[in-house]
């Protein structure tokens, strides 16, 4: 429940921090005092949008901070999953809003998004309000109802993530098909192109080699001519270099053993002859290789030719790059076969996430039926004692697709008046029936709704009498389960407050400021009083309000 309010600079309020108690918190205060300024700093706890406008001092920030006991309410999951503190039983929310419009937000200090903020405020306040009413003629309200009486948490929870997960694999399947569709009409070309690739079996590093070899075959004859030179320079007649070399190195043997200057050379004079040798036999070993073939020439230049085409078709330089070609072409045509293999798959699993719907729809629809008829037997007595004694209701179903919330589309259709056929609540209801018809409804909502506090602004407008008692009553019922604070001009429904909170406004000769204060039970007396009577409060005023609160206390 809500336990601390503090606001700081917020319109006409400069500082001011009030207390809360569980029951009934009453709060009154004359026309124009500020209740609605209160409840707008309080609004900004909830997430409502800031309005830099409702900064008192542009030198200052508005700072609202907003207290709640969440003992029995489970909270910590939601903390730890938004990365927000635990605090254990408690939970500080707190809004900042600067004079240029810039908001910050604060969870037990820990700074949250405004959709956080939301989200989480929705988990710990009701605030109703005149133009709440209006909820009532909007059919995913009245399911709302239907699943709070028929306490469908877990099951709507269960059902809402699972119809997440059938649209996401239902957008995944015509993804899928789309793909599969663009792809089958490039698949011929794809295989074709392929099959160009594939015929030439193209080896890696295929072009430099043939190019080497084109390369050899083109230049045969001068190749074999230098061959035959070098050779024949070498080793081929009694004047060759070989021949010459074996001379020198004679004589450098016999002169080596006088001379040491030249100590060693005759060791490294052998070295060259056996290399010079060895070269002789190897260019002789590749002459006779060497076979002048135009036939291997021209098939050469013909598959180099092949290749050169493709390159060009395919604008890249190398065979390296091709053959990357074809096995990305490959990947194409795999990821073409895989795509019908996966959309089998993903219908498969289409099929079974529906059968899990319609299990899941089907579980919300039979709570909700009887849910329907329960809410029924509640909601008239209590639209009787509220003065709609002739009120005829009932609620209709008709069966749709999946959608978010099942497959169920509802509507509460009234009639208040004697032989009047059923309507929709748009079509028949006045603004005071609406109020009253939404109180009742709370009222019943409230013994099931897992909500610390509901707050009620000005919902009695436009009632009197023993009507007005009927709403206290029922506000004193729902404050057994759940805190109840309510913004009321009724002396009768004021009667039944456990708190009471007076709004009123002080001058100064700078500034008009609003202030609330607590009442005692003597101050308590005395505003019922004036409630009843006006500004001139009489001593008869003070009986009545001490009747009327006696009364209430009886009662209680």
């Amino acid at each position: 429940m809500l336990t601390r309010l503090y606001v700081s600079n917020y319109a006409l309020i400069h500082e001011l921090e009030i207390e809360f108690r569980p029951g009934v918190t009453i709060i009154t205060g004359e026309t124009g005092a500020g209740k609605s300024i209160l409840l707008g700093a309080l609004s900004l706890i909830l997430g409502e949008r800031a309005d830099s406008h409702a900064v008192r001092n542009p030198e200052s920030k508005v700072v609202v901070e907003a207290s709640f006991d969440i003992a029995a309410y489970a909270l910590q999951p939601y903390f730890e999953e938004n990365g927000i503190d635990d605090w254990g039983n408690e939970c500080v929310v707190r809004r900042e809003i600067s004079a240029t419009g810039r908001s910050r937000s604060f969870v037990n200090d820990s700074p949250v998004s405004l959709s956080i903020l939301k989200d989480l405020a929705s988990r710990l306040v009701d605030i109703h309000s005149q133009h709440s009413n209006m909820l009532l003629s909007k059919p995913a309200f009245q399911l709302s109802i239907l699943d709070s009486i028929a306490r469908n948490k877990e099951v709507a929870s269960q059902y809402h993530h699972e119809y997440i997960c059938y649209n996401q694999l239902q957008k995944q399947l015509l993804d899928t098909k789309s793909k599969l569709e663009k792809s089958k009409a490039e698949e011929d070309y794809i295989q074709f192109q392929l099959r160009q690739l594939q015929e030439l079996k193209l080896t890696e590093n295929e072009d430099i080699e043939l190019e080497n070899l084109q390369k050899r075959l083109s230049n045969i004859s001068d190749i074999k001519q230098n061959l035959w030179a070098i050779h024949s320079a070498l080793n081929a007649n009694d004047n060759s270099i070989l021949e010459q070399l074996s001379d020198i190195a004679h004589r450098i043997q016999i002169t080596e053993p006088n001379l040491t200057e030249i100590e060693g050379m005759s060791e490294r004079m052998d070295g060259i002859v056996v290399e010079l040798k060895d070269m002789a036999q190897t260019i002789s070993y590749v002459d006779d290789q060497l076979v002048d073939d135009p036939q291997e020439l021209e098939s050469v230049e013909s598959r180099l030719n092949d290749i050169y085409q493709l390159e060009r078709k395919h604008h890249v330089q190398s065979v390296n790059e091709l053959l990357s070609i074809q096995e990305q072409f490959q990947h194409q045509l795999a990821l073409i076969n895989h795509s019908a293999d996966q959309i089998s798959e993903i219908e498969t699993q289409i099929a079974k996430k529906r059968t899990l719907l319609t299990k899941l729809a089907q579980s919300l629809t039979e709570s909700r039926k009887k849910a329907a008829q329960v809410f029924i037997t509640q909601i008239m007595p209590l639209a009787q004692a509220l003065g709609m004694k002739n009120l005829a209701f009932d609620i209709h179903f008709q069966t749709t697709d999946f959608t978010p919330s099942g497959v169920d589309a509802v509507e509460f259709l009234f009639a208040f008046n004697k032989n009047q056929s059923l309507m929709p609540v748009k079509d028949t209801a006045s603004g005071g029936e609406l109020s009253r018809l939404m109180l009742g409804i709370k009222a019943i909502t409230a013994r099931t709704m897992n909500l610390p506090t509901i707050i009620f602004d000005e919902v009695d407008t436009g009632v009197s009498g023993d009507i007005a008692n009927k709403i206290g009553e029922m506000m004193s019922e729902m404050s057994g389960r759940i805190q109840v604070i309510a913004i009321t001009h009724l002396p009768q429904v004021a009667a039944h407050a456990n708190a009471h909170l007076m709004v009123y406004k002080t001058d100064n000769e700078h500034s008009t400021i609003t202030q609330v204060k607590t009442l005692d039970e003597q101050e308590h007396v005395l505003e019922i009083a004036r409630m009843l009577s006006g500004k001139n409060v009489n001593q008869a005023a003070i009986e009545n309000a001490k009747s009327l609160i006696g009364q209430k206390k009886y009662d209680r």
